[in-house]
């Protein structure tokens, strides 16, 4: 041949025998796919030379078998495979350790050994393996060896590969990226749960970690039952290709199996034949960076369109105004009504004294509510310097006789509604500034610690820390499952929108104050904005911190996703409450600090709520004493003090109410509705002791949800009884709510993951994306959610909207 040409295999080989001989070796030339059987001891080892070829850019790979009857482990078979960059050991038989130092002995051991690719420049060039065998046994002991060529070695995209693989036979592949594709879905599946498997991706580097007990120590990984799937995109990997590699666990605990009964204890075990499984992997090419587009264009003009929805309502209402302006055919709804002296409420009333007082001898059971003492003058309601908390409640005048108003069995709103408008609006103002205090405390540590989880997760490639939908997660920068976070922007879009619009209520609410409306003044039910504004926050915070919880979702950090929804539905039941009791309501201090103790609970739950029966008859104690004191301030509107005496005067009351003479109860319709309250929580609480739900933070979610449902209904029926309308737009409200709420809760139920279980099980729940081919149910459980709150929360903004004409002593309080 000419100069420069390569030596022939043949030709090559027989230098290296020459070579080897010289050294006093005696290598035996080896033949692929051949089986060599022979026995090796102390004095006596084998050494064979696999020669072959490499074409210009052919990947080869090369797979070695290896078998010994011997289950001695004081002198084990040692088998070496020499390649030209590396070198490839391992002994028979193999030992795996499990939990608890238990081990497993495997006879029959297959790798498949580093792949060499020539470089184009090359072209074509010879390789040799040499495989030795070896024993320390001073007696023989047998083996098999079988070498052979993998044809299949290298995957090819939207083609499924179909394989078998044990924990001392592992399997790994080549992929390398098409020229027009930049990220690719590993997806894997098997027909069977267990044995439990490894799946990874590594870079082209020798060696690969392809045994249980190193497996981890390179790339991605993820444990694997039926199904696992791995995006992988090429930036991350420079030379355009990867590993694919697929391992077998001798033990089944970390996929949530159970250790077999018949290997317990330290003795050695030979079951590899239990431990195949048949595999089936499928590269396909993820989304383009056009659907990422799509996706956010998608999601922002979904809920812009609620602005502009906002905007054509106030304007119809704007050009409706002006109309009856013009025409002079004003109504009161319209709260156009500028006080006079042919008005029934004398012009002279102050407004900052009793904006709830109707001056009538007739009204409210024929007592005079008016305050006497004078208040500033209409419209001042900036704050003032020497105006305390301790102020709010401070009622010298009325302290003497707010026991026989509200002991009476038909309440009227202006019985509840006497004291100082500035006072009270000023204390509904500390729920905003006091949640926008609490969301920026807790916030700030919670984003820094899933920052901190997902460089975890980059870091160490163990894609077991978070449960996401895997076969739906699209990556984003830094971010594993970008898709999940992008469908969170709707909670804060629209709790911004829902502030504008209370925004502007409150504007046009001052406005008429400053004009001395009439209908402002002593019609309709008080406004008090300060808790519209603490919803909206708690909107926008829901889904600042839901986003946080879908950075890494686990059960460590599952409370952040809930605790802001405790925070809404509590709001929502104090407003609800606040409507028709604004001067009994409870304070934004003690509110805040019980949603402290619920949140303080959850934690508990999460720690200690797995399996511990001492908390949980601890907090069913607490919730049923505590469903009962609430139950007994809400029934006597806050009469009946709360101290170490309660039990007392509470078997009192039962003894003489219901044992001496069993009478009606004086407020019936309040009686009703806290049986019912009690028993639904009583419920709850009989259901967590005998249960005991590992999802703690969604149990205690329910309770809250059902209570608010239950006042909402309650609330609604009560004023249906009490000849009050439901106007068109909270009407449409309510019938959004309940129809959005409802498709939420469909997608809400399709469970895409679940980590009340292990990694591996969790990805047994995984489904394909629905929608654009990027968001998949629960970012539509997001995107509908967030729209059924503000709905909600519509609902309660405009529900009483139709007594906006009627006097506050004809609105009943129930």
């Amino acid at each position: 041949m000419a100069g420069g040409a390569a030596l022939a295999p043949g030709a090559l080989l027989c230098v290296l025998l020459w070579a080897a001989a010289a050294a006093g070796g005696s290598p035996a030339p080896g033949a692929f796919g051949r089986v060599y059987r022979g026995a090796v001891n102390i004095s006596a080892e084998r050494v064979y030379a696999f020669a072959y070829s490499s074409e210009s850019g052919q990947v080869d790979a090369v797979r070695v078998y290896v078998n010994s009857s011997s289950e001695n482990l004081q002198y084990p078979v040692l088998f070496v495979v020499r390649q030209q960059k590396g070198v490839l050991s391992w002994q028979v038989p193999l030992i795996f350790r499990g939990l608890y130092q238990r081990t497993y002995n495997y006879q029959e051991v297959s790798r498949t050994l580093c792949p060499s690719e020539p470089t184009p420049e090359t072209g074509p060039s010879d390789q040799i393996i040499f495989v030795d065998v070896s024993s320390m046994a001073p007696f023989n002991v047998a083996y098999e060896l079988l070498v052979t060529r993998l044809e299949n070695f290298q995957l090819e995209t939207n083609k499924a590969f179909n394989f078998t693989a044990s924990p001392s036979q592992p399997q790994y592949f080549l992929y390398k990226f098409p020229q027009d594709v930049d990220s690719v879905i590993i997806k894997v599946v098997s027909d069977a749960v267990y044995p439990c498997s490894v799946v990874s991706v590594q870079d082209i580097v020798c060696p690969v970690y392809d045994l249980d007990h190193n497996v981890e120590f390179n790339g991605v990984y993820q444990s694997m039952t039926k199904q696992a799937a791995i995006t992988v995109q090429r930036k991350d990997f420079p030379g355009e290709q990867f590993f694919v590699v697929f391992v077998i666990k001798p033990e089944d605990y970390a996929c949530g199996g159970s250790v077999p009964s018949s290997i317990h204890g330290n003795v050695n075990r030979t079951w590899n034949l239990q431990r195949m499984k048949n595999l089936q992997v499928t590269i396909v090419p993820s989304i383009k960076k056009s659907v990422y587009v799509q996706a956010m264009f998608f999601s922002f003009l979904s809920f812009l369109s609620f602005y502009l929805g906002s905007v054509v309502v106030a304007f119809v209402h704007y050009i409706r105004v002006r109309r009856k302006a013009s025409s002079g055919r004003l109504s009161p709804e319209d709260g156009s009504g500028i006080m006079t002296s042919s008005h029934p409420i004398t012009a002279s009333t102050p407004e900052g004294s009793s904006y709830g007082a109707i001056d009538e001898s007739g009204s409210s059971g024929g007592h005079q509510l008016s305050s006497p003492e004078r208040g500033p003058p209409a419209g001042s309601d900036t704050d003032s310097s020497v105006e305390e908390e301790s102020d709010f409640d401070t009622m010298p005048e009325i302290e003497s006789d707010k026991n026989v108003i509200r002991t009476k069995v038909f309440l009227y709103l202006s019985d509840l509604s006497r004291k100082d408008r500035r006072i009270v609006s000023k204390k509904y103002k500390i729920y905003f500034w006091n949640i926008i205090t609490i969301a920026v405390f807790y916030a700030l540590p919670v984003i820094q610690l899933v920052i901190t989880y997902q460089t975890v997760v980059n870091v160490t490639g163990n894609q077991d820390i978070c449960y996401y939908n895997f076969m739906c997660a699209h990556p984003l920068g830094v971010l594993s499952a970008f898709n999940n976070i992008l469908s969170n922007v709707g909670h804060m879009l629209l709790g911004f929108l829902f502030l504008l619009i209370v925004l502007r209520r409150d504007i046009l609410h001052r406005r008429a104050m400053e004009m001395k409306d009439v209908y402002t003044l002593d019609y309709g039910i008080p406004k008090h904005f300060g808790l519209f504004y603490a919803m909206g926050i708690a909107l926008m915070m829901e889904g600042v911190l839901s986003a946080c919880y879908h950075v890494c979702p686990n059960y460590s950090n599952f409370q952040f996703d809930t605790s802001f929804m405790y925070m809404i539905a509590g709001l929502c039941m104090l407003k609800l409450y606040q409507t028709r009791h604004p001067d009994i309501n409870a304070s934004a201090y003690s509110a805040y600090a019980s949603f402290a103790v619920v949140i303080c609970l959850a934690v508990l739950g999460v720690v200690f709520g797995k399996n511990d029966m001492w908390f949980w008859v601890i907090f069913s104690m607490i919730h049923v004493l505590a469903s009962l004191a609430l139950s007994t301030q809400i029934y006597y509107m806050g009469r009946f003090k709360i101290d170490l005496g309660i039990f007392r005067r509470a078997a009192m009351v039962l003894y003489t109410d219901c044992i001496q003479q069993c009478s009606r109860p004086m407020y019936m319709d309040r009686m009703v509705l806290l049986i019912v309250g009690n028993l639904v929580n009583w419920s709850f609480a009989i259901f967590g002791l005998v249960y005991r739900p590992r999802d703690f933070a969604s149990y205690i979610l329910g309770i809250f949800i059902c209570n608010l449902l239950l006042y909402l209904a309650f609330y609604i029926i009560m004023k249906l009884r009490s000849s009050e309308k439901l106007l068109p737009i909270p009407l449409f409200c309510i019938v959004a709510t309940a129809v959005v709420w409802a498709a939420a809760l469909y997608f809400f139920f399709q469970t895409l993951s679940s980590w009340e279980e292990t990694p591996a099980e969790s990805r047994e729940k995984n489904r394909q994306c629905i929608l654009l081919g990027f968001f998949d149910d629960h970012d539509i459980w997001h995107f509908l959610s967030a729209a059924a709150l503000f709905f909600s929360f519509l609902v309660l903004l405009t529900l009483d909207d139709d007594l906006d004409a009627v006097r506050r002593d004809k609105i009943p309080v129930f």
